[in-house]
């Protein structure tokens, strides 16, 4: 798969400057507080690379911890945020189904639903090949991402609403021959008009990504509902799963 086949979208400046709201949930010290000690926990002492490492919203928070990271970012734009921020970050630029960083990690992850970004089956299973070959014997490859919610699609409709309020309209649209789909946000600008902008994703079962995993030669190690390590159930809406390559 060369470079410029990857399907994904590329963010752009715009999309990277409204990225660091500190409103926003995922920005919240609880939140990062619980995801950054459960990927220390992990990574046991060894180096650490964020796929798809964006701004830098986790890998900082995980660095300040005293593990050592690194990242792979699609989109220059992001990158430059986070080399903003903070230059202890190595960060390369590229897709996080076949750029290669130098070295050797413990724990390869990525977080909210950023596997989904790379929208065909093929690219997200060498994703998966791509975390094998960055990781030590008994290394891991950790991956947050939601259960698709087609639970909550009623026959005949192929929208499903995940935000309705005065500032911002949310709604995924799924097509469930290609397991393609499209969020689109309108966000309410100051002058009360909406500005749109979709987000392509592919959406990927938790039995398909334990498929790819065994692809890589990874074993599963774990599956929780969340940060926390809550058990996953039949009515999570996401998970975080745990892979190890074996020692």
């Amino acid at each position: 798969m060369h470079h410029d086949e990857v399907p994904s979208d590329l963010w752009t400046e715009r999309q990277a400057e409204g990225y660091d709201d500190p409103d926003d949930p995922r920005f919240s010290p609880q939140l990062l507080e619980r995801t950054t000690r459960f990927l220390a926990e992990l990574a046991e002492g060894g180096r650490a690379l964020e796929f798809a490492i964006g701004t830098g919203r986790v890998a900082i928070p995980l660095q300040q911890r005293g593990v050592e990271v690194s990242g792979i970012e699609y989109s220059p734009a992001m990158a430059d945020r986070l080399r903003r921020k903070t230059t202890e970050i190595p960060v390369v630029i590229g897709d996080m189904a076949t750029t290669r960083v130098d070295g050797e990690f413990s724990l390869v992850y990525l977080v909210f639903n950023t596997i989904g970004n790379l929208y065909t089956q093929e690219a997200q299973v060498a994703c998966f090949r791509n975390a094998a070959r960055h990781l030590r014997p008994g290394g891991r490859f950790v991956v947050e991402v939601g259960v698709p919610g087609l639970r909550r699609l009623p026959p005949g409709q192929d929208a499903v609403p995940f935000a309705v309020t005065e500032q911002h309209l949310g709604f995924d649209t799924y097509d469930l021959v290609t397991q393609r789909a499209v969020s689109h946000h309108y966000a309410r600008q100051e002058d009360g008009s909406y500005r749109y902008s979709p987000h392509n994703f592919r959406y990927v079962w938790p039995s398909e990504l334990d498929l790819m995993a065994q692809l890589a030669g990874f074993a599963p190690e774990a599956r929780y509902a969340d940060w926390d390590r809550a058990p996953f159930t039949a009515d999570s809406d996401s998970h975080v799963s745990v892979w190890r390559l074996p020692g």
